[in-house]
């Protein structure tokens, strides 16, 4: 395929702090072997080739909620203005699907968008963006509804994207999953990573990496982390809070745990990959206790470190997770709440740490589950063949776009 690809994201390596992130640098190194590609991100130069473009906001535009919408989509200006000679776009997240949907109305070039989550389903996004919320929200309407294709990140995505915009066809939305590099996530067995934290790794451990967001369910765990194995050492690798008032509140609540507990580890910086990779290695429980998600990436990435998993069963979660094969899946029952808050958070907590100390208490389960999540991922999970399926929506929309 000869076709020009222009991916548009906020993160790009180094600079990453989610899921969205990762999924586009390895879709991106995948997609260079099969088309010619150029990322376009947000952020400082980039002396990676892939590379075409780098934007900032508008510095004029003041920093407070709504104003912080505005900066982001004023770099998608900038980076519109870079896309004249792409011959199709893929946008990634709010953030910069309105460049993709303008590059689609200025050039005529075909606009896929993945949908890694959706602006109408994360009500508390309100308490970072404030007005910029109804912003973000409706540029990811509007690209939406435009859009020459729909990707999104797993089947359980696929149905909410039909349901909260009826206006996009159910044909133009196909589901292809997340990935990770298995020779990046792997069983590693050294152990400096966890040593320059204190961590001893000869202990069992219950590991949570995440951002500090409502949807990430921290709160819950840090509940539910009051009645894990006293024995067990419990690790918060937790960073980039939405808020202040959020970041704040974990702070107080995994000081109270500390002082409950021994064993308890809140690491906040971003940490290199292989330490992180280590961490996943050595933890004898991965923990995903989120409200919300539309896939699950970390997931995948604890799988392939050979750790089982106990889940909320939620979103794409349940696509990835084996319930008893592979990890223990968590009922989710949401109040009914915009905030997709759980109907009974002391129960919820209650069965999350019951899950995990079975796991503790029987490391032969443990590590069966481990292995079996690792030929999983190996199996279904790798950037190969996701590219190879996000290139066939590409062919399939450049296609439709050729006809008269």
């Amino acid at each position: 395929m000869s076709t020009k690809v222009a991916l548009l994201t906020r993160e790009y390596p180094p600079e990453i702090y989610g899921g969205a992130g990762v999924h586009v640098e390895h879709l991106a190194r995948q997609l260079a072997r099969l088309v010619d590609v150029g990322v376009y991100c947000f952020g400082a130069p980039r002396s990676d080739p892939l590379v075409r473009g780098t934007y900032q906001p508008w510095e004029e535009l003041p920093k407070d909620g709504k104003g912080m919408a505005l900066r982001w989509l004023s770099a998608d200006l900038a980076m519109v203005a870079d896309l004249a000679a792409a011959d199709l776009v893929h946008s990634h997240t709010w953030y910069t699907n309105l460049a993709g949907y303008l590059a689609q109305v200025l050039y005529g070039a075909p606009h896929i968008m993945t949908s890694h989550s959706l602006e109408p389903l994360r009500p508390w996004k309100a308490d970072q963006l404030g007005a910029g919320y109804r912003l973000s929200s409706w540029a990811e309407s509007t690209a939406m509804g435009a859009a020459d294709a729909v990707i999104a990140v797993s089947e359980a995505m696929r149905q909410d994207v039909l349901r909260v915009y009826p206006q996009v066809g159910p044909a133009k939305v196909k589901v292809v999953h997340n990935g990770i590099d298995p020779a990046e996530f792997f069983p590693d067995p050294a152990t400096t990573g966890l040593e320059r934290q204190g961590i001893d790794p000869g202990l069992p451990m219950v590991l949570f990496v995440g951002r500090i967001t409502r949807q990430k369910g921290i709160t819950h765990l840090l509940d539910a982390a009051r009645l894990f194995d006293p024995r067990a050492q419990v690790v918060f690798c937790a960073s980039a809070p939405d808020t202040p008032e959020i970041g704040l509140e974990v702070h107080e609540r995994v000081s109270r745990l500390a002082g409950q507990r021994q064993g308890v580890f809140w690491i906040e910086e971003m940490l290199p990959r292989p330490e992180l990779v280590q961490l996943m290695s050595h933890a004898s429980v991965f923990v995903c206790p989120s409200i919300y998600e539309p896939f699950g990436l970390i997931n995948v990435e604890a799988m392939a470190c050979g750790v089982p998993v106990v889940a909320s069963q939620v979103g794409g979660i349940p696509e990835i997770i084996r319930d008893g094969e592979t990890g223990f899946l968590v009922p989710f029952e949401r109040s009914g709440d915009p905030y997709g808050t759980p109907a009974d958070p002391v129960a919820f907590a209650a069965a999350i740490a019951g899950r995990v100390n079975e796991l503790l208490g029987s490391p032969l389960t443990a590590k069966r589950f481990g292995e079996a999540g690792r030929a999983r991922v190996l199996e279904h999970f790798t950037w190969g063949a996701i590219a190879e399926k996000t290139l066939a929506v590409y062919q399939e929309a450049v296609a439709a776009a050729a006809r008269p």
